[in-house]
């Protein structure tokens, strides 16, 4: 039995190694192509083909991001507050909607894009615009957001509750100030996961958002994302380093998001201490 668990030891330690090692040699990979790459002129404001500025494109994500967060945040936050807090638990609507939250987020992202498209692009008549891309991606990330909420939720110990409602406080207070601090860490993975599909995102993009490399100076404007942009550089054959260097950039947010959503999470789960 003990050389079992010796056993299995090993294996866990060498499989979470092996994680480790290959997210080290990806990241290492692309900042050892990207990085010696990477030139003032490439953040200039305006895109042109000599520079191949990426500005305009951390511009459009940024926006993206915080546009899609700030409305599917609060919507699936609620939602997964409502699921586990206050919905009815023997009801038989909530398989069905715990079934279609899970099934939205197995759906592939170009069908997302494809709906966008035939929606917020022609039938609105919005054309590819950052209006489309928003709500696209905004529609994609909330069954993400809805799952990781109701699972932080429901992994916070009951006797929690019913110690708080003993001492008087309300259903709505205990949520606020005793279940909302545990369950934080957890709703923010799923947060972090949705920012994580937003970069990461193309297809969608492409079909919404369109492609242009110019400077947003509105949401109606077409654009690109930067995974949109290091696709196009990439795709022309003819800025194979710089999209490495884009590639980069894109990495260096993602942990400057993660991080600072960690930062967050941490200040508002020991009570902003």
């Amino acid at each position: 039995m003990t050389k079992k668990f010796s056993f299995i030891k090993i294996l866990v330690w060498a499989a979470g190694l092996f994680t480790l090692g290959m997210l080290l040699f990806i990241v290492g990979y692309i900042f050892y192509n990207g990085i010696p790459h990477l030139s003032a002129s490439m953040f200039e404001w305006d895109y042109s083909t000599g520079n191949v500025s990426m500005m305009p494109s951390i511009i459009s994500t940024l926006i993206i991001i915080g546009a899609s967060l700030l409305i599917a945040g609060p919507v699936g936050i609620f939602t997964g507050f409502y699921l586990v807090e206050y919905a009815d638990q023997k009801s038989k609507f909530l398989p069905i909607i715990r079934l279609a939250t899970d099934t939205l987020a197995a759906v592939p992202s170009i069908v997302y894009g494809l709906f966008g498209m035939l929606l917020f692009v022609y039938q609105f008549e919005w054309g590819y615009s950052h209006f489309a891309g928003i709500l696209t991606v905004t529609i994609m990330i909330l069954p993400i957001i809805i799952s990781s909420t109701e699972e932080a939720l429901r992994s916070v110990n009951d006797s929690l509750r019913m110690g708080s409602y003993g001492l008087g406080a309300g259903r709505l207070r205990t949520i606020f100030t005793v279940v909302l601090p545990v369950a934080m860490p957890g709703i923010l993975s799923g947060v972090i996961l949705a920012i994580g599909r937003i970069v990461g995102e193309s297809a969608a993009f492409i079909y919404t958002l369109g492609s242009s490399s110019s400077m947003i100076s509105s949401l109606g404007d077409s654009g690109r994302t930067l995974a949109v942009h290091m696709y196009m550089l990439s795709q022309e054959g003819l800025h194979v380093d710089e999209s490495y260097a884009v590639a980069s950039i894109l990495i260096l947010i993602v942990l400057f998001i993660n991080g600072l959503s960690n930062l967050i999470g941490n200040r508002l789960g020991s009570g902003g201490k």
